[in-house]
């Protein structure tokens, strides 16, 4: 049987995966698919481009495409200072990852009751970054812990609540019903020069059946008795913050984003965009895919809500456009949704060969990871000297 590949060219694969979560970052699980796909095609161009759709490992998705990694001081969800990292791209953008500084996986962060917790360490960074002459901003909204409707943000960066005593009120869920007065007269002059990208792929309101307390408050650590008290001072909160700012943001979509954080950005003029698309923008990864003969992507656990705009599904949208098919590896797969997978994607794979424990796969993901690439590409190479 002989190819009907040109034997002149090496094939060309596009390796754009998420993070495992709990696992590897993506950078780490692209390197580990990036050996398996060498050692079944040693000629193979391989090019690698992990990506990100605006939670944990955003920041570094978009490091992978070079730029500069930093270090500041920040307050956690707790209100303790911490360094948390930051970045500046070649574009002179700077990054801003929530779940680095404020996140659902910090232990000292996440110590005390969700409605004591506040986004001021984002505030933080903003102003540091702000320091060191940026003034575009991408801030990944996804993995907070918080509930405060960001207004630790706008603290953070000089805007202060007062109660009907003329006390000041600090940011914090359990807090926000007292605020009676907003004063933004120290609000850092430079926000105003400034243009913010907020990342995500949540439209929801601020408030409501919908909004930030109901729909993720629960796995912030929310209880049932909570719902409605916490959502109450979210909507007290947006009524006095927008009577005094002169501007209205809480129905738009995306305000729900990161316990209200997304609508903190909106109340500073903040466009929304999908954190994925953001990522790929930003990573060239149309330029890689162009030319390109395959695409392998993947994430931890990938079922349903992969196709409503997580990354994989962005890779595989940009590459269907260029005529690339796509392949989906991941840690797990829900065979439920095996079938709207389908539809996304031209094959699903998870890396797990037979039964074993959660940690097991953890431990093993990267062996899992080449040894599960080596396979797939093995029978892709056999698919394309066939003909397809």
């Amino acid at each position: 049987m002989t190819s009907s590949r040109p034997t002149s060219r090496a094939p060309v694969v596009v390796i754009a995966p998420d993070s495992f979560k709990g696992s590897l970052s993506a950078e780490e699980v692209a390197a580990a698919i990036g050996a398996g796909i060498q050692a079944a095609i040693p000629g193979a161009e391989v090019r690698l481009r992990p990506i990100a759709d605006g939670g944990e490992g955003t920041l570094d998705a978009l490091m992978h495409a070079g730029g500069e990694r930093l270090s500041v001081a920040c307050r956690n969800a707790a209100g303790q200072t911490v360094q948390a990292p930051v970045g500046i791209l070649k574009d002179g953008s700077a990054v801003i990852e929530s779940a680095a500084i404020v996140g659902l996986t910090d232990a000292a962060g996440t110590a005390v009751a969700v409605e004591e917790r506040s986004t001021l360490g984002v505030g933080d960074a903003i102003k540091a970054l702000l320091d060191r002459g940026a003034r575009h901003f991408l801030v990944a909204l996804g993995g907070s812990s918080t509930n405060d409707g960001g207004a630790g943000l706008l603290a953070g960066l000089g805007v202060v609540f007062y109660d009907a005593a003329g006390e000041v009120v600090a940011p914090q869920p359990a807090q926000l019903h007292k605020i009676t007065r907003v004063d933004a007269s120290a609000l850092d002059p430079r926000v105003k020069e400034a243009r913010f990208v907020a990342m995500s792929d949540v439209d929801n309101p601020l408030c409501g059946e919908e909004g930030a307390t109901a729909v993720f408050g629960p796995q912030k650590g929310v209880k049932p008795e909570q719902l409605a008290q916490l959502d109450g001072a979210l909507a007290h909160f947006a009524k006095v913050l927008e009577a005094g700012l002169g501007r209205s943001a809480s129905e738009l979509p995306g305000a729900g984003a990161a316990g209200g954080l997304g609508y903190a950005l909106l109340m500073l003029g903040a466009q929304f965009r999908s954190g994925a698309e953001t990522v790929a923008d930003h990573i060239g990864l149309d330029d890689a895919l162009t030319g390109a003969d395959w695409l392998i992507t993947g994430e931890g656990r990938s079922d349903a809500q992969t196709l409503h705009g997580k990354a994989p599904f962005i890779a595989s949208q940009r590459a269907r456009r260029l005529g690339v098919p796509t392949s989906l590896l991941s840690g797990g797969i829900d065979r439920k949704s095996l079938a709207q997978l389908q539809t996304g994607f031209s094959g699903c794979f998870s890396i797990v060969f037979g039964p074993g424990t959660l940690d097991d796969a953890i431990a093993q993901a990267p062996q899992l990871l080449q040894a599960s690439a080596e396979q797939i590409a093995r029978l892709w190479q056999t698919a394309s000297a066939s003909g397809r």
